[in-house]
């Protein structure tokens, strides 16, 4: 299975595959028509106050996936992560689609990492809590 990152305003690509938007709020000016979204995991999102905290310090990427990763072992992040999992498990490509014009510091970013099996961060970037999340939701 491949997992790819797009923006979501970015136009929609035969090889997307499986289109899931992984933010909280709907893209501004974005019907649905355009995005092509096939599902909307508005759980699997960051919290508003996670959101804005690191959109006022966008050099605290590590403290922010770190948190992030907390985050998602919340009981309605993990059944979205797990959402996440059994859907990529049926699919030959899922596309992971966003709003963030940070194309490498994002939400779904993150959430890449735990669909391609986990490979290990830098410890200093929330290893502990990505393999907690990872271990909870193989555990299901």
């Amino acid at each position: 299975m491949a997992v790819l990152l797009k923006r979501v305003y970015e136009a929609a690509s035969s090889r997307d595959g499986f289109r899931v938007l992984v933010d909280r709020l709907w893209p501004r000016g974005m019907t649905k028509e355009a995005a092509k979204v096939d599902l909307w995991l508005k759980d699997i999102a960051p919290s508003d106050e996670l959101r804005k905290w690191y959109h006022s310090r966008p050099t605290q990427w590590p403290k922010f996936r770190e948190r992030y990763l907390e985050e998602l072992s919340e009981p309605a992040a993990l059944a979205a992560v797990e959402q996440l999992h059994a859907i990529a498990a049926k699919k030959k490509a899922i596309t992971l689609l966003f709003g963030s014009k940070n194309l490498e510091r994002n939400n779904a970013v993150v959430l890449k990492e735990l669909l391609d099996g986990m490979k290990k961060p830098p410890h200093s970037t929330g290893g502990a809590a990505a393999a907690k999340v990872a271990r909870q939701v193989r555990a299901r």
